[in-house]
């Protein structure tokens, strides 16, 4: 018998949902058919009956949405809302304790629907982001599909940990470079081990001026900024600048960054830019209500910037995507879906808020034609909630059925 007739064909799949958000359409498909053959889709079709020999999948009770994608996390992290638990994690655990922590944070955050991800740095824990991504990808472990960042950078000194004799050598929550050249070569080293974005710290010491603008000290010198992000597009990487105060904000939109963390601080003149230059906003919202009372100092005066901030980006046209900074909160206590309940009390329909965990995070990934929509050609990537999200964004919490790749990982639908 010739080996090739021995190959088994793809298996395939048919999914009756009750309701479908395909992440395309301004409205839900009622009682739709998505038929799946191997990790990819075929077809989307309304009504229709699933073909003779298909396994099928009943969530006619359900809501259907495409994989939810979350664009900043840290699953090398479990909760820093102190300087001491951030500083326990780094001198307590080992790289490798801290890998099989990440292995469960990517489990959790699958069964909670996300099924791809972008990690923003691995605090301290080197090169591990992309061991968790290759085991994830090689089907050792159950997590999303990631793009991960490795190291940070910053100067040398502005970062943790810091305030040790300088007697003990302690390890840094991100690699420290300095001057053209030395951020050229830290891009290239972390591009060689494996890194799909490059992240910087763009500022630091946020703090509110005469103004009411939300200042902040700025890390980098433009020279060096702009070659940070010169090398990671001459790589063909991304960069992510982690900007909060309206002076880092600036310089990282001068530097040409991708994508602005956090930007607490943003004005109306910088909305203005980042929607011109088409720069993507993840705005962390979750984490920014999370660790602002413990935080206490001008932390829960930036939440309620952020949320001062949002309709305004809105308005102005600014791409925002999904973004939750899980890992500065705990994975155990907290679902990241809380993020879509945010963007909805901001001012975001139920389905403008959607489509930042789906379409337009896939953009920002430069994923668009693998994944965030459910349309043939794409992966499989699929979850299911009972009630109607579109009426209560909180449903988004509450993921009954996680398929990735055609493999269900979750299915407590009924």
């Amino acid at each position: 018998m010739p080996i090739l007739a021995a190959a088994q064909a793809p298996h395939r799949v048919a999914i009756r949902a009750g309701k479908l958000i395909d992440g395309k359409s301004d409205k839900p498909i009622e009682n739709a058919l998505i038929l799946i053959e191997g990790d990819k889709i075929v077809s989307v079709t309304a009504g229709g009956t699933a073909p003779a020999g298909v396994e099928v999948v009943d969530l006619s009770k359900s809501t259907v949405l495409p994989g939810f994608i979350d664009t900043h996390t840290h699953v090398l992290l479990n909760g820093d809302i102190t300087a001491e638990e951030y500083d326990a994690q780094l001198l307590k655990e080992s790289i490798p304790y801290r890998a099989i922590l990440a292995a469960r944070n990517a489990h959790i955050a699958l069964s909670h629907g996300f099924t791809a991800m972008r990690d923003l740095e691995t605090e301290g824990a080197m090169y591990a982001d992309v061991d968790v991504k290759m085991a994830i990808a090689r089907d050792e472990v159950p997590g999303p599909r990631m793009q991960v960042a490795t190291r940070a950078l910053t100067p040398t000194g502005l970062y943790p940990l810091l305030g040790y004799s300088w007697e003990l050598k302690v390890p840094t929550g991100v690699q420290y470079a300095d001057g053209v050249d030395g951020v050229r070569k830290a891009v290239r080293e972390q591009a060689m081990y494996g890194a799909d974005w490059i992240k910087y710290y763009s500022d630091r010491r946020y703090h509110f001026e005469a103004d009411g603008v939300l200042h902040s000290m700025v890390n980098f010198t433009d020279e060096e900024a702009k070659a940070i992000v010169d090398e990671a597009h001459r790589l063909g990487k991304k960069a992510a600048a982690h900007a909060i105060g309206s002076d880092g904000i600036a310089a990282a939109l001068r530097a040409g960054v991708d994508t602005i963390e956090h930007g607490d601080g943003l004005t109306d003149a910088l909305m203005d830019e980042m929607a011109k230059k088409g720069v993507y906003w993840v705005p962390t919202i979750t984490v920014g209500m999370y660790v602002a009372p413990g935080r206490g100092g001008n932390w829960q005066k930036m939440a309620d910037l952020q949320r001062e901030n949002f309709p305004k980006a809105i308005k102005k046209g600014v791409k925002i995507a999904l973004g939750t900074d899980a890992g500065g909160f705990d994975w155990k206590q907290l679902n990241q879906a809380k993020e879509f309940e945010y963007y909805v009390q901001y001012g975001m329909t139920p389905m403008q808020a959607i489509r930042t965990g789906t379409t337009v995070a896939a953009e920002l990934l430069g994923w668009s034609d693998k994944v965030g929509t459910i349309e043939a050609g794409k992966w499989a990537d699929i979850v299911a909630v009972s009630g109607d999200p579109l009426k209560d964004i909180t449903e988004l919490q509450r993921v009954k059925f996680v398929m990735k790749g055609g493999v269900v990982y979750k299915n407590e639908a009924h």
